[in-house]
C-alpha cells in the first residue's frame, strides 16, 4: 500500500502539479488520500489516474533507498520530515519517483497487484480524496 500511495502521489504531482498528498491513511484493506487539485476532477481524470500507476507497477521498478543530511536533502519536500532530523531517508522507485519517507515498502513495484481507486470524492476546499485497494 505505502508503495502505492507513492506512486499515485507521483502521478498526482505530474498530472495535476500537486505537490504532496495533504492527508492520508494507510490501511490494509484500502487507502485514502487528499490531494490539491487546479480544477475537479471526473471519471475520466480517475480513470486515466488508475492506468498511470498501473502502468508504473508493471514496469517493475526497483524499490531503494538512500540517506542524506538535511541539508543535501534540500531539494525535496521535507514537510513531513520533523525538523530536528538530521538525517533524511530518502525512498528512490526507479526513475519514477524519490520522496523523503521512513516506511516500509516493497522490493519491485511489480509486487504492488493491481492498483484500484474504488471512490473518489470532490471537497469544497480544492481537495479530492481519493480511496485505493490493491488487488
Amino acid at each position: 500500500m505505502h508503495t502505492a500511495e507513492h506512486l499515485l502521489s507521483a502521478v498526482m504531482r505530474k498530472l495535476y502539479d500537486s505537490p504532496r498528498n495533504l492527508e492520508f491513511h494507510l490501511g490494509e484493506k484500502k487507502t485514502k488520500c487528499d490531494y490539491q487539485v487546479p480544477r475537479a476532477l471526473g471519471a475520466e481524470d480517475i480513470q486515466q489516474i488508475e492506468r498511470l500507476v498501473n502502468r508504473e507497477v508493471q514496469r517493475g521498478h526497483a524499490v531503494s533507498s538512500f540517506m542524506l543530511t538535511r541539508e543535501q536533502a534540500g531539494q525535496y519536500d521535507l514537510w513531513k520530515v520533523p525538523p530536528d532530523t538530521r538525517e533524511i531517508r530518502i525512498v528512490k522507485i526507479g526513475d519514477f519517483d524519490e520522496q523523503p519517507c521512513g516506511g516500509q515498502h516493497v522490493a519491485n513495484t511489480s509486487e504492488i497487484g493491481t492498483f484500484r481507486i474504488i471512490s473518489y470524492e470532490l471537497r469544497d476546499n480544492g481537495r479530492v480524496r481519493i480511496r485505493f485497494r490493491l488487488e
